[in-house]
């Protein structure tokens, strides 16, 4: 009964994905930013719905920008969570852009893609959201730059956050935990579900078919407050949004080379 469910998960899952592209090929261009919003979160609670994943937001999202908005990163599912909560702009690896159909519809979503190979790109990708916030956009990335496993806050990379710099403007750190849970467990006190991490050898497919097997798969999404720079460099502000995540999710920074790990505890 397990595969005969996750079967028929995938097939609404792929009708539901093709029924995306219709919306952004045709729908979109003749809507305005509150109804092409609408439709994008309302499309993401369907799509999480299918999966048998259950969200929980803890804490208000933001209802405009501009904003930065940064998250840790788990998995590809990331990207729906926060969607379902509060539609972004995303920055993303260059990589997703070819992904069969997925890469289509990112790319028609106003996806920033980066080369992370290239050091160069990062300038070019923090000017594009720059000019993104300037104009009143959400952008949102994941400063890890990778998938962690879920049990602590990889090190940031700072330079993407140039972005917020240039536009004068907030970054809002929020953080996401995958819990097995029941619509009612909260941060310390469920255990973490292993199915949505998407690192390692994993590819897409895989990861996908262990979300729609899994079960009682909860979403938690916490938001944070606005954070402006006051002064400080890209670096400090970068560690200190991390040291805020890191509380968010009730999870340890992980360390940097010859460091050893740092807790802080949720309040």
């Amino acid at each position: 009964m397990k595969r005969v469910r996750a079967i028929g998960r995938l097939l609404r899952l792929a009708g539901h994905i093709f029924w995306a592209l219709y919306l952004l090929l045709y729908r979109f261009p003749k809507l305005g930013a509150p109804e092409r919003e609408r439709i994008v979160r309302a499309w993401t609670q369907q799509a999480l719905a299918i999966m048998g994943v259950r969200l929980q937001v803890l804490c208000e999202p933001p209802s405009a920008g501009p904003l930065l908005v940064i998250c840790n990163h788990i998995s590809w599912l990331d990207i729906l969570i926060i969607n379902a909560s509060q539609p972004c702009r995303f920055i993303s690896k260059a990589e997703v852009r070819r992904w069969p159909v997925l890469g289509t519809l990112v790319e028609r979503a106003g996806t920033l893609f980066i080369e992370r190979q290239k050091r160069s790109d990062a300038l070019r990708v923090a000017q594009q959201a720059s000019a993104a916030l300037r104009a009143g956009d959400l952008v949102a990335l994941f400063p890890e730059g990778t998938t962690g496993d879920g049990q602590g806050i990889l090190p940031f990379h700072a330079s993407l956050l140039q972005a917020a710099v240039d536009a004068d403007c907030p970054i809002l750190p929020v953080a996401v935990v995958y819990l097995h849970g029941h619509g009612q467990a909260l941060l310390g006190e469920a255990a973490r579900h292993e199915a949505p991490v998407y690192c390692g050898n994993t590819n897409l497919f895989a990861s996908v078919w262990r979300i729609v097997c899994a079960r009682d798969l909860q979403a938690t999404l916490h938001w944070g407050e606005p954070d402006a720079a006051q002064g400080r460099d890209r670096r400090a502000w970068a560690e200190s949004l991390r040291t805020e995540i890191g509380r968010l999710a009730d999870q340890p920074l992980l360390p940097r080379t010859g460091e050893p790990p740092r807790w802080k505890k949720n309040a």
